[in-house]
């Protein structure tokens, strides 16, 4: 339960006041995710998906009992929203979805008011990144004249996916003539969150010193349209291939662990906003430090477990909408047959 700040009349020491507090229906059983706040820090928050309903309570705690409140109506919020940060202040709703819970009148006691939002629509993916926030929130507000009394309380939204079986391997060459020929595979150009890019590097022509060869994940967030368009590259993760000369005809291995970094999904044009793809970095260094790399798109998608029962037919539909012609299958139907089999 997360309890509201004391809110009281500014303007008149005896006026009533009164605390928020939002309880969901499923708060005992609904599963928590790990989400980075804007600080860096990690917190949880109840999961949802796409199509789930969200429901629960509000609570309406008088600060001074036997005291009335006036007020112009209770009404709760579901909101889902993108916040540049170079842009603050000017929040893009794309999910905005309203209950009235009491008319406008007075309370003589505290109260509890039950709300539901049935079905709702999350199209995207919780992310909190450099320059940009998408988040989700329930807001629960008591309307006054003069100031309102409002409680937030975030959820977390997670996009599932399914792919098809068809998942093309990544072939490149990378070279400089007469220098050095270098052939490098990966098993697959589409991976889910947990999954492991096994690869291999193919030395053909070796000509010039290489001292040190490593593949780094790069994450790239892009922000804004036309003229305004922010690009900020991360290495997440670094990958050491190898240290000290190879030689012509050897081929050396890749197995690099996914689950253990901080990777979301790959997010295309996300309400025309923002973008956040992923990028595999070959990167060669020779004696004289000189850098030869060659950059290839990654697709990042995220698995759903097996799906709890409370999760909705329409959360999974929704999943295969969210998708597109990219879905297979829905993710509740490949539940079904990871939990028959």
């Amino acid at each position: 339960i997360l309890h509201s700040t004391d809110v009281t009349m500014s303007f008149f020491s005896f006026g009533q006041s009164a605390e928020i507090d939002v309880v969901l229906n499923d708060a005992e059983t609904r599963k928590k995710a790990e989400h980075k706040t804007e600080d860096g820090k990690k917190d949880k928050y109840f999961l949802f998906y796409d199509g789930e309903t969200v429901s629960g309570k509000v609570n309406v705690t008088l600060k001074n009992p036997g005291k009335r409140l006036e007020h112009q109506g209770i009404k709760i919020e579901f909101v889902g929203q993108i916040e540049l940060y170079y842009d603050r202040g000017n929040h893009h709703e794309f999910v905005s979805l309203v209950k009235d819970l009491a008319r406008p009148g007075e309370i003589t006691q505290s109260q509890t008011l039950d709300f539901e939002f049935t079905h709702v629509e999350k199209p995207y993916e919780s992310y909190t990144g450099q320059n940009v926030k998408l988040r989700y929130f329930l807001r629960a507000t008591v309307v006054r004249r003069l100031n309102d009394i409002s409680k937030e309380m975030d959820i977390v939204v997670h996009t599932l996916s399914t792919y098809p079986e068809l998942n093309s391997s990544i072939k490149m060459e990378v070279g400089i003539e007469d220098c050095l020929h270098i052939e490098f595979e990966y098993n697959k150009s589409k991976y889910h969150l947990k999954d492991v890019i096994v690869g291999k590097i193919y030395f053909l022509l070796v000509r010039i010193k290489i001292k040190h060869m490593e593949i780094d994940i790069i994450k790239r967030e892009t922000t804004g349209t036309g003229p305004s368009v922010y690009h900020e590259n991360d290495t997440i993760a670094k990958y050491e291939i190898m240290d000290g000369a190879p030689v012509r005809g050897e081929s050396i291995p890749i197995r690099l662990f996914l689950a253990g970094y901080d990777l979301t999904p790959t997010m295309r044009d996300i309400n025309k906003k923002f973008s956040v793809r992923y990028y595999l970095n070959l990167v060669l260094i020779d004696e004289e430090e000189r850098r030869y790399f060659k950059q290839q798109e990654i697709t990042l998608w995220r698995k759903g477990d097996v799906v709890r029962k409370s999760m909705s037919h329409q959360a999974a539909i929704a999943s295969q909408r969210f998708e597109g012609s990219a879905a297979s299958e829905s993710a509740l139907e490949q539940a079904a047959r990871e939990e028959s089999g």
